[in-house]
């Protein structure tokens, strides 16, 4: 037997020299550290067979005997002979390795043993007998350190990867940082040197901003805005460009000759119900009271039904009241002979789940309802955004504009309408039915947005701020559907 002794700063390095030194192969007696570095004890795997395998001749490659247990004593199959063996003295035995490490004679004759009672004769009754059983051998301690060197490399292995994760993670978001800065600088450096340059631009950008429109579409608009034009010329351009972007219905046959299921959606109080009234109003000039039904489906609010059975009292029209999805296709069946239904939905907060049960209900009612979303105009643009964008569903019919008449600027509900490509039904400035719903007129409402200048709230720029203010300015992908003609 030729055991080798390897040292090393690291087991991995013990464990390369040990490779080298005896092959893959070799068998690890022990492993432990020694004054800072790693001792391994190893032998070649042919010194490790000689080992095991005995010589033929020695008493160690004979098989195992049986022993002859007293009569009195019951067959136990699954005990060991050893085990069922009385107390009293035995006999010398000759000690015979594991079935794993006997020759192959040796296993041949331990096979003839295990062979059935009537194939296998014996000296003595086979009722006496039982065969040993094989034994399992335990884990040897170069396996267990192998396992635990093992756990110790896959450990190290994820904890460098999930540090390596990190800090990239990390290099990503100050290199992110960095090209927001570098971007934000050089928009800044950008606009400054326009605003010596093209001075127009410049006085074009205030008055947009001042009317109440988002520095994006501004950005965007100024960018494509031609050369060689004053300030006043481009400021035209700018209200023209506005206007051909600013959809809205010419007139009221796609409503009123029309007809249909139209359901007025939008947040609490926006003006639902006082906008479908003067609707209401309308068809009833148009085609009379027996062509109109009227549907709410406010019954959360104390005496919200009411306001509107009121209204369909002075018009002579019957209210019809539901509550969900089931009532409403019913209502809906009932009242198919009508020219005209008109839905007064609940207020419900765009950011309400009750939103989309909303939507889902006017979705589900086997009829095409056209939804229109009331628009506050005293709201301001990240809320209208949002309302848009949670009573979208699978697509608007339309919008009404509404409380005109108390917005200190409505460049900002323009500014949603064009950038969500909305269609502009109607306008509401005021509270009287039907005289305050008036048809919406672009041109009409571009150019009021910009008298409608915010100077007396203080939010004007001044020029040093423009450049910070446009170089914030994100265009989204919307704006580049905007038509210049």
């Amino acid at each position: 037997m030729n055991v080798k002794k390897f040292t090393a700063p690291t087991s991995r390095e013990a464990l390369r020299k040990v490779r080298e030194a005896l092959g893959p192969d070799a068998v690890i007696l022990s492993n432990r550290p020694t004054d800072g570095e790693v001792e391994i004890l190893a032998l070649a795997n042919d010194d490790a067979a000689s080992l095991a395998s005995p010589a033929p001749d020695s008493p160690m490659a004979q098989p195992r005997p049986y022993l002859d247990l007293p009569e009195s004593q019951p067959y136990m199959a699954t005990m060991s002979p050893i085990a069922a063996a009385p107390a009293a003295p035995r006999p010398q035995q000759a000690y015979a390795p594991p079935a794993a490490q006997r020759p192959a004679q040796a296993q041949a004759q331990a096979q003839a043993y295990d062979a059935p009672r009537d194939q296998a004769p014996r000296s003595a009754s086979p009722a006496h007998h039982a065969p040993a059983p094989a034994r399992q051998p335990a884990p040897t301690a170069p396996s267990l350190d192998m396992e635990r060197i093992s756990a110790m490399v896959a450990d190290a292995v994820n904890s460098a990867k999930a540090n390596a994760a990190a800090e990239m993670s990390g290099m990503m978001n100050e290199i992110r940082a960095m090209r927001g800065m570098m971007e934000t600088q050089l928009a800044e450096l950008s606009w400054g040197s326009t605003q010596q340059r093209e001075p127009q631009k410049a006085a074009v950008l205030r008055e947009m901003l001042a009317a109440g429109f988002s520095a994006s579409l501004a950005r965007y608009l100024i960018e494509k805005l031609p050369a060689g034009r004053d300030a006043a010329d481009s400021l035209r351009w700018i209200k023209t460009v506005l206007t051909r972007n600013l959809s809205a219905i010419a007139n009221e046959d796609a409503l009123i000759e029309q007809g249909g299921v139209f359901a007025l959606v939008g947040p609490t109080g926006v003006g639902k119900t006082t906008s479908t009234a003067k609707l209401a109003a309308r068809c009833v000039m148009r085609h009379g009271p027996e062509k109109l039904a009227l549907i709410t489906t406010d019954a959360y609010r104390i005496g919200a039904h009411e306001q509107l059975r009121i209204y369909g009292k002075i018009l002579g029209v019957m209210v019809h009241s539901v509550k969900d999805e089931a009532d409403l296709r019913i209502a809906l069946k009932e009242l198919r002979n009508k020219h005209t239904v008109l839905i007064d939905t609940v207020g419900v907060s765009q950011r309400d789940h009750m939103v989309a049960e909303q939507v889902a209900m006017l979705q589900g009612a086997d009829t095409n309802v056209q939804r229109l979303l009331c628009l506050n105009s005293t709201s301001t643009q990240e809320t209208l955004n949002e309302v848009v964008r949670a009573y979208q569903g699978s697509g608007l019919a339309g919008c009404i504009m509404t409380k005109l008449d108390e917005a200190a600027s409505i460049g900002n509900v323009l500014d949603v309408v064009i950038r969500q490509k909305l269609n502009m039904f109607y306008v509401s400035s005021g509270q009287r039915v039907p005289e305050d719903l008036h048809l919406a007129d672009p041109a009409a409402l571009i150019e009021r947005a910009f008298r409608l200048k915010r100077d007396a709230v203080g939010t004007q720029y001044h020029d040093s701020e423009l450049p910070l203010v446009m170089a914030g300015a994100n265009i989204d992908n919307a704006l580049r559907e905007v038509h210049f003609g």
